[in-house]
């Protein structure tokens, strides 16, 4: 990353000023009525403020570490892609399992910090014929936390700690940890995460911004570092939901490497009806008993459920316990996967000039034991170890298809038709936790219902509802399966009908209210 010196003055005047407020212009919906052209020329102004802001509040300041690496020339290339496609020059930082071709690829680990492959991924050529600049390269959690149980998320061995821009000493959560603090810090008009089972939507709620994971299957995951084959997904995160539409409709797309692609049923253009959609009798089923422990969580929540019936929306109600069989095995699932989808990645990337190049998920243990002081400070490796020895095709595949079962046709589609719902709603998660190295994560476990949405592989949307004592929580929307387009149109009309004051990031460490 290059590391440029800030004024003094300039500094502050930048952290004066929220990322909301110094890039309204580009980062708002445009109304209906609007042009794209004067929207993209909107967009095309704010490139060189994207740098400024990067330069200010990620290399210097309060050094967010969202970024592993950007270019600064990129202004430069949005001028010349104006005009092109649904993009129009629009910049987009790419979480750091992606592969683009003017960067290394490294997934937050130093064993692929020469990892460049002079490939894109099919997602991200999409993303450039459809006229998007990619900015750079966003931290993560290393190896998209699959690493061992007791990880911290948003730390790399390549990247670092990411702050969050809210409150410096709180998490980011994961694993599209820099993602959703670089759009929330204002460093680019969109970002690309990557999820497998709440990666991109954990830290799009903890940032304060919009994320969507579509259904398995609308976006393409060649040349994406896998954990999971049944699971993976990138998706768009955001300042808006019109937005995340557009970038979903950039980025989406078939590709004969992944089946999977070939069999989803996508629409041509996401950001069709959001405008026009009314919840007016849409029924929406309430998941009771995944709001959580908190009482402020539940103030938040409330608000956002008077919001969506002041809209017309009908609520119901809904009790329901999971089965709790699908986590154990979509562990599974994802520890037997992660061997095998590990090692094809490893085989297909191009040797380093410099260095071994590892070619296996025994060759990444091997690695990070030899260099334990950088890679293994702060915790293990016991996933991946225990990954290595999940070698039971038979009671793999027995574990999928009970995880695919009951997530998808015996929870969420049972929940949907039962009730006669067409979404159903939740918090996302509770506010951001403080930052911890050595003892790791404090997820609020008892907050949220995305799991069933990531197993089953179908889409979920979190947009902002406000926040608990300065810290941002989300919304959950999700829907049936390649029911992609319907749930973004609801997550339009919520974020129209919106009552709740949104914060504005402080770039400091967190203090209560008022003081």
């Amino acid at each position: 990353m290059i590391k440029t010196a800030m004024t003094r003055s300039s500094l502050a005047l930048l952290l004066a000023t929220s990322a909301t407020a110094a890039l309204a212009q580009s980062g708002s919906s445009p109304e209906p009525n609007a042009t794209q052209e004067r929207a993209a020329m909107n967009e095309l102004l704010a490139v060189n403020e994207y740098i400024l802001r990067i330069q200010a509040l990620d290399d210097n300041g309060p050094r967010l570490n969202a970024l592993i690496d950007y270019d600064p020339t990129a202004p430069v290339t949005a001028r010349q892609r104006l005009g092109i496609g649904p993009l129009n020059g629009r910049t987009v930082l790419v979480k750091d399992n992606i592969e683009t071709k003017g960067f290394a690829t490294t997934a937050g680990s130093l064993a692929l910090k020469d990892n460049r492959t002079g490939r894109d991924a099919p997602l991200i050529a999409n993303l450039e014929a459809a006229g998007g600049v990619v900015l750079g390269k966003t931290n993560l959690s290393e190896w998209a936390n699959i690493r061992s149980n007791d990880s911290t998320s948003g730390w790399s061995a390549v990247g670092g700690l990411t702050r969050n821009p809210f409150a410096i000493d709180r998490n980011t959560c994961g694993s599209s940890s820099g993602s959703g603090a670089a759009i929330a810090a204002g460093f680019a008009w969109g970002a690309i995460g990557t999820e497998t089972n709440g990666s991109i939507t954990c830290p799009a709620s903890i940032n304060g911004i919009v994320g969507f994971k579509p259904s398995v299957g609308i976006v393409s995951r060649t040349h994406v570092v896998p954990i999971s084959s049944t699971q993976d997904t990138a998706g768009p995160m955001t300042r808006t939901v019109y937005d995340a539409a557009l970038l979903l409709t950039a980025i989406a797309g078939e590709d004969r490497a992944d089946p999977v692609t070939l069999e989803a049923k996508r629409v041509a253009g996401y950001t069709a009806g959001l405008y026009t959609y009314s919840l007016q009798g849409v029924r929406i089923g309430v998941m009771r008993k995944q709001i959580g422990n908190r009482d402020d969580l539940k103030a938040v929540f409330t608000a956002a459920l008077t919001d969506l019936e002041r809209a017309g929306a009908v609520l119901v109600d809904i009790d329901f316990e999971p089965d709790r069989q699908m986590y154990g095995d979509s562990f599974t699932v994802l520890m037997f996967e992660l061997r095998e989808e590990i090692g094809k990645y490893l085989v297909s990337i191009p040797a380093f000039e410099e260095g071994e190049t590892p070619r296996s998920l025994s060759d990444l243990i091997a690695f990070n034991n030899a260099n334990a002081s950088t890679e293994m400070r702060w915790f293990g490796q016991d996933l991946f170890e225990l990954a290595e020895t999940t070698t039971d095709r038979a009671a793999y595949e027995t574990a999928r298809a009970n995880a695919l079962r009951i997530a998808g046709p015996e929870t969420l589609d049972k929940l949907l038709a039962d009730n006669k719902v067409q979404f159903l709603v939740a918090p996302t998660r509770g506010p951001a936790w403080v930052s911890d190295l050595v003892n790791g994560d404090n997820f609020n476990g008892s907050v949220g219902f995305g799991s069933p949405s990531a197993i089953a592989g179908y889409p979920h949307l979190t947009v902002p509802m406000g926040a608990i004592e300065g810290l941002p929580v989300g919304l959950s929307i999700m829907g049936a399966k390649w029911d992609d387009h319907a749930v973004l149109k609801a997550g339009a009309a919520y974020e129209k009908a919106r009552t709740a004051k949104l914060p504005a990031p402080s770039f400091r460490p967190w203090r209560p209210a008022g003081e």
